[in-house]
């Protein structure tokens, strides 16, 4: 393409990814779905194709999409379901990418086992993409969302590691054994999460930059790039390292960015995640009509055996996985979540102290249903050499893994989970957050009666005494909410009448101002950088109000 085709490429598919967008919020249907399909239409359309840089989408697409991501994780929720997410995210990769390179190489002529285990490698890892946009509509119950999380945070990792291995093995540069592969593989994710560890405390010691809300902004946009980079020169896993300097500063966040300086990265960081992601389900559907132009030199059947294969192992794995880590000894500790202690002791323990609790049969039905395949699928295929042993079949396996788990079960994800009846319990989240404000307020009235407790003059007590009756109304007002909240059995918020209408009188008031503010202006009482200003306050105003019908 020239460079004008793909600027309009890019213009195109900007416009697609927002109109499909609209669409998805008027119909429900998973956008991850509607974009492949654009794309599959798009790839048969005349003219040039638009073909997968695996270097484009390993270096400038993912790490921001793995870092945005691991900002909006919890680090202390991972590390709680730490074995559960190692298990999904290291032990069932290399498993899936064992049995399909097994399958492959004993079922299809020509298929070394490690050009096979390569192949499994590019499909193990889930890209939750669709999974949690959809799991985040339903209502699906925050320790499911952290493990879906956290399993596609390190997957990619573990993934990309075996693929590099077994490709130098497959094309004669590295010669295998065990200790071997095994050795390379720990030094390069142990060295991943060192790097990432570096970036994120030298991060930290900008924090006298990050005050800015510039330079926060510049320096959030390249401290993954800067992460990757630096892991991938000492032939390290750059995934591994963005994953974990996103998790620790985003834990440090809170402490350590100004409230201007999260507002604005937080909205820059929306637009660049809302692009990336549209742009690589487009990309997804663009291919195919390249995967198929390589499929002219092998038979029917080759096909057919090596898809059942890779489907089979794909799809049938992550359930019986599922199912056999909740059956494994308690005495091993190694089971998908559980323990020992029982669960009404465990919920009388400090949140952060909390272990592990054991998925139940509906909570494993969703996370088997959870394991779409993506663009790094794709990309991994695409990554290995020209020469690579039948890299067009392979590469064919791969997009019939994205196409089948992306449509099917990312149509299916929401009426399964509807129909499982798997929803967070709202009325606790809304109990937790009153009695979190409850007490942010309590600290602030004793920090005022602090101050008050030193000298001042007549209009410092003025003003603290106006501080603290405002606080005061808001204490009451949380304290009324939680009255109501427990005395409700329905895991769902009850609606509030009286706060339903504080927020409609409220959002009347900033409309009418903002009204005003436009009248002065164009009647030339007020300029244009002033009304920016004055608007910009209205904006933050609007912005902490929730969504009505919210009340939480």
């Amino acid at each position: 393409m020239s460079h004008e085709e793909t600027l309009l490429f890019g213009l195109g598919a900007i416009a697609i990814i927002v109109l499909v967008h609209w669409i998805t919020g008027k119909t429900g249907l998973p956008a991850a779905v509607l974009l492949t399909v654009v794309g599959i239409v798009y790839a048969f359309l005349p003219g040039d194709n638009f073909e997968i840089e695996p270097d484009l989408i390993l270096t400038f697409i993912l790490p921001p999409l793995l870092y945005n991501a691991a900002l909006d994780s919890s680090l202390l929720d991972i590390r709680r379901n730490l074995r559960t997410v190692i298990s999904l995210s290291v032990a069932l990769v290399i498993a899936t990418a064992f049995l399909v390179g097994l399958g492959l190489s004993l079922a299809v002529t020509g298929v070394t086992l490690a050009a096979g285990i390569a192949m499994g490698a590019a499909v193990a890892p889930p890209d939750p993409v669709a999974a949690l946009a959809v799991g985040r509509k339903a209502g699906l119950p925050p320790r499911l969302i952290t493990l879906i999380q956290g399993e596609g945070l390190l997957n990619d990792a573990t993934a990309l590691t075996i693929l590099l291995v077994a490709q130098q093995v497959a094309i004669g540069k590295q010669e295998f054994t065990f200790a071997n592969t095994a050795g390379k593989f720990v030094i390069m994710a142990a060295g991943g999460v060192v790097v990432g560890i570096a970036v994120a405390y030298f991060v930290r010691l900008l924090r006298g930059l990050r005050a800015d809300p510039l330079s926060a902004n510049a320096i959030s946009l390249v401290t993954p790039m800067a992460a990757y980079l630096l892991a991938e020169h000492f032939h390290l896993s750059g995934v591994l390292a963005v994953v974990v300097a996103g998790l620790i500063i985003g834990h440090d966040t809170p402490r350590y960015a100004t409230g201007a300086s999260r507002l604005q990265t937080a909205a820059v960081w929306r637009l660049i995640d809302f692009l990336l992601e549209g742009t690589v389900f487009l990309l997804i559907g663009v291919q195919m009509k390249n995967v198929l132009e390589e499929l002219k030199e092998y038979q029917t059947s080759t096909i057919v055996i090596a898809v059942s294969i890779t489907l089979g192992v794909v799809l049938l794995l992550r359930p019986l996985w599922l199912g056999l880590t909740q059956l494994l000894p308690r005495s091993l500790h190694t089971r998908l979540g559980g323990d020992d202690e029982d669960e009404a002791e465990v919920e009388e323990l400090p949140k952060g102290r909390r272990k592990e609790k054991s998925l139940g049969v509906r909570e494993s039905v969703v996370m088997s249903w959870a394991g779409t395949r993506g663009v790094i699928t794709l990309a991994a295929v695409y990554s290995l050499d020209s020469n690579f042993p039948n890299r067009g079949l392979l590469a064919f396996c791969a997009f019939a893994v994205v196409l089948v788990t992306l449509i099917g079960q990312g149509l299916t994800f929401a009426p399964l989970v509807k129909w499982l009846g798997l929803r967070a319990n709202q009325t606790d989240k809304a109990r937790l957050r009153n009695e979190a404000r409850s007490a942010a307020v309590r600290a602030a009235l004793n920090r005022i009666g602090d101050i008050q407790s030193e000298h001042h003059d007549h209009v410092e007590d003025e003003a603290m005494e106006t501080m603290r009756k405002q606080l005061q109304v808001r204490l009451d007002r949380y304290r009324h909410r939680l009255d109501l909240l427990e005395q409700v059995d329905s895991t769902e918020v009850p609606p509030s009448p009286q706060y339903e209408a504080a927020l409609m009188v409220r959002q009347a008031v900033i409309d009418a101002e903002r009204e005003e503010l436009l009248r002065w202006r164009d009647a030339g009482r007020l300029d244009d950088e002033n009304l920016r200003v004055l608007n910009r306050e209205l904006d933050h105003e609007e912005l902490v109000l929730p969504k009505r019908g919210k009340s939480h």
